[in-house]
């Protein structure tokens, strides 16, 4: 057995209830004090209880989708002119993301406070979206110093987004089973990441007020997260990334969506990947099991149900194949490609 793998170094505190007091510690940690806290006009509350104890002297709420190019410059303006020496960001994938955008120009460290399942807290990858491209890239300096983790904060993520925010999670498990850099750790982190968010998932669903459910689901994205910032973006991200730069997609129910087809694709021709994702299941195979806890959730099924036009899919085809990794399992073809984006744009079942 020969291969080579990165720890990224990174605090992770998990503080069930307990995330003001949590951050501040952090931020004291970091010696900060003049903090810009991100967070979406929607998270303005949580923000409030979060930076009460914190040396804030920006709030910055100006969050979108995808990263744009102008909005992460605003942002970088706002941090410069306020003289910020940290950045807390609390919310979703687009609201690190917009940090992360921040710590790219300015090296700034960031503490992250997620409410959603999406993971990019764990990652050193930033993306940013010009026009309808979307870039992404690995930088050091993007990933946050620390992360607080606390179940409370995302008890009021509507079950429907929680779903998609899980099978997001989920689908980083499957792609670090064979990214470009998997190693044998990346599929360890990635296996036990997949048994908490099948058991996680559908805990939330059936009772979104528990706790229980939500804390092993932030547990098993985390591992998603730290298994994917090590193995790289596989087919999956690659067309996932493609399809919201393009067409402004909604990030996690995209994902949720693509996730089986591309399953169906790579697992033939990946086979101890496939056996490590059903034993996960607890299933006899991968496809099935994912197929049993989609049917649990009521996950989104179809691209067409939220934005992408029919035509989009020919559009897509050229940059998907650009961007799909070398190394991915099973041979990725114009007519191949055409096939998945469709079966994922109708809702039809994976080939």
């Amino acid at each position: 057995m020969r291969f080579t793998h990165e720890t990224l170094g990174q605090r992770v505190v998990f503080a069930p209830g307990g995330a003001p007091a949590a951050v501040a510690a952090e931020v004291a940690g970091l010696g900060a004090t003049r903090v810009m806290l991100i967070a979406a006009p929607a998270r303005a509350s949580l923000a409030d209880r979060i930076g009460a104890d914190l040396p804030v002297a920006v709030r910055h709420d100006e969050v979108v989708m995808h990263v744009p190019v102008e909005v992460a410059e605003r942002a970088r303006r706002a941090a410069t002119a306020g003289r910020v020496d940290a950045l807390v960001c609390v919310g979703g994938g687009s609201t690190t993301g917009l940090a992360k955008a921040v710590a790219l120009t300015t090296g700034l460290p960031i503490v992250a406070v997620p409410t959603t399942y999406a993971g990019s807290e764990a990652t050193n990858v930033w993306g940013l979206t010009e026009g309808e491209v979307k870039t992404t890239g690995v930088d050091a300096r993007v990933l946050p110093r620390s992360v607080v983790y606390d179940a409370s904060l995302t008890l009021g993520l509507p079950v429907e987004t929680s779903v998609a925010s899980g099978l997001n999670a989920l689908a980083h498990c499957v792609d670090s089973m064979w990214g470009p850099r998997a190693d044998p750790i990346d599929r360890a982190l990635a296996g036990e990441g997949i048994r908490a968010l099948a058991r996680g998932l559908p805990a939330v669903a059936a009772d979104p007020t528990g706790l229980e459910g939500r804390e092993r689901t932030l547990y098993g994205a985390h591992l998603a997260a730290v298994a994917f910032a090590s193995a790289g973006s596989g087919m999956h991200h690659k067309i996932c990334h493609v399809l919201g730069g393009m067409f402004g997609l909604p990030h996690a129910q995209t994902h949720a969506v693509v996730l089986p087809h591309v399953l169906a694709h790579n697992a033939p021709s990946a086979p101890e990947a496939e056996r490590r994702i059903a034993r996960a299941f607890g299933s006899p195979t991968a496809g099935e099991g994912l197929a049993a806890l989609r049917k649990t959730l009521d996950a989104p099924r179809a691209l067409r149900d939220h934005g992408m036009p029919e035509e989009g899919i020919t559009r897509a085809v050229a940059p998907i194949l650009a961007a799909v990794p070398g190394g991915n399992p099973a041979p990725v073809t114009e007519e191949n490609l055409t096939a998945l984006l469709r079966a994922a744009w109708e809702g039809s079942e994976p080939a």
